[in-house]
């Protein structure tokens, strides 16, 4: 009997229904059920040939434990030992690599030292940073957030280096990055499961939480849909997630990929709608079904992304046959000299979503 198990915290809808549908299926040899354990030895296996993680990015316990589940064999989705390797920042940069168009965006060191570390501990970073350049090459407006970050945490819409300052004062150790504000036509949420199946949903970030996806939008071109998938897949493929979600902001015809590092994305009934949710339900039970029948005990049993796989010969990432990033609007005049960062005088404006 092979055994899909589901890792999940507080969320219900979509663990409950996946597992149900897994069990409705009755594929021969197969069963679907919530993941425990109560103890974790170094390299032995836990009963599961698969488990689907909805909450490791929260519990590192948990993370620790996935990656000696993998290591013993199973097949962890997603893969926990890229999960802890990834961040926003360097996804940007691997997007640029392979062709698909993303924001100006500039990473920036902690507003506060480190802990353990002292001003003699960053004799190669320069003082002050070339604030006039980096603002120059993102532009105003912008949004400023963590590098690694998600949940819409810690993200504020800045208009100039006064709000900047501000709010940078604010973010203690984190570490952030500025990035240009896409004004986007239409925007998409899209799921990507399996690195093959796609489901592209009209989505507003301006709107309450529980409002986001628009059903019965305004019509999309085939054309336009058909690149929005197959940048999903490029991403996904490149990064080698088996569950994601990438948003893409329409600009002049133009996806930009503004955020597609979700290996938990949000599944919940009441805010994907029921529509959605069919779908991710269903298709995540297939794959699942899949990824237990290719099983093989005894050996790794994770997806490792394109770029892993090409790193691993020396190759540098592969552009997307056809391939064209939307060209780099002219750079904006450069603001006054900014040097270095001021107490503020009033709190920054409140963190926003994007």
């Amino acid at each position: 009997m092979k055994k899909i198990g589901i890792l999940h915290g507080q969320e219900r809808s979509f663990p409950a229904a996946v597992t149900e549908r897994i069990n409705q299926k009755a594929e021969k040899g197969i069963v679907a059920e919530a993941f425990l354990f109560d103890k974790v030895i170094q390299a032995e296996a836990n009963g599961f040939d698969v488990i689907l993680d909805r909450i490791s990015q929260d519990v590192p316990f948990y993370r620790g434990m996935l990656k000696n589940a993998a290591i013993a064999g199973t097949a962890v989705v997603n893969n926990p030992f890229w999960w802890s390797a990834d961040e926003k920042f360097f996804n940007n940069a691997l997007a640029e690599k392979i062709g698909v168009p993303v924001p100006r965006t500039a990473l920036l060191p902690s507003n506060q030292l480190p802990d353990s570390t002292t001003s003699d501990s960053f004799t190669n970073q320069a003082y002050p940073m070339d604030w006039d350049g980096i603002f120059n090459y993102v532009g105003w407006p912008a949004y400023f957030k963590p590098f690694d970050g998600g949940g819409w945490k810690n993200v504020y819409k800045l208009t100039g280096p006064d709000d900047f300052f501000r709010a940078y004062n604010e973010t203690g150790q984190l570490v952030m990055m500025l990035q240009e504000e896409i004004i986007f036509d239409e925007y998409f949420r899209c799921y990507c499961i399996g690195g093959k199946d796609v489901r592209i949903m009209q989505y507003d970030p301006r709107n309450p939480h529980h409002a986001r996806y628009v059903e019965g939008g305004s019509p999309v071109s085939k054309k336009l849909l058909d690149l929005v998938k197959k940048y999903t897949l490029a991403l996904n493929q490149a990064l080698g997630y088996d569950f994601n979600t990438v948003e893409f902001a329409v600009r002049n015809g133009v996806p930009i990929a503004i955020d597609f590092c979700n290996p938990a994305p949000d599944a919940d009934i009441r805010s994907v709608g029921q529509e959605n949710f069919e779908w991710v339900v269903e298709t995540a039970a297939d794959f699942l079904i899949r990824r237990a029948k290719a099983h093989k005990p005894g050996q790794m049993n994770l997806t490792w992304g394109t770029f892993v796989q090409d790193a691993a010969t020396g190759k540098a990432p592969k552009l997307m046959t056809g391939a064209s990033a939307e060209a780099k609007p002219a750079a904006k005049a450069a603001e006054p000299k900014a040097d270095k960062p001021k107490a503020a005088k009033k709190p920054a404006k409140k963190p926003v979503e994007v």
